[in-house]
């Protein structure tokens, strides 16, 4: 992520886009966020596809840097960047939910989405 600001470049969020636009990562990425680290080997076994699938899925994960990575002998445990997603659902708000008619946004009523 980048430093400056702690805000994502547009090339940024255009990785992270499109990332997400696949459904299968999709799905990855929700199964790796639902706890704090996840075994790749749990994940090749859960769901019905490739292992270089499921590595392929993964890399591209982590090259839009919404997961970590870490080694343990042969495993690899990766865990959600919960900077990185904040601050990408953050700046979506910002540029697809801007305040109407310069009235202040209530930010409670319109992020029901990420709940």
């Amino acid at each position: 992520m980048n430093v400056e600001e702690n805000r994502l470049s547009p090339p940024q969020l255009l990785k992270i886009t499109k990332a997400l636009a696949d459904p299968q990562r999709f799905a990855i990425l929700e199964r790796i966020a639902a706890e704090p680290e996840v075994a790749c080997k749990q994940l090749v076994a859960e769901f019905p596809i490739t292992q270089a699938t499921i590595s392929h899925h993964l890399k591209e994960l982590v090259a839009a840097d919404l997961i970590a990575s870490r080694r343990i002998g042969q495993c690899a445990m990766l865990s959600r960047r919960e900077d990185v997603l904040s601050e990408y659902l953050s700046q979506l708000n910002h540029k697809l939910l801007p305040p109407l008619n310069g009235q202040s946004c209530n930010c409670s009523e319109r992020r029901s989405w990420e709940r």
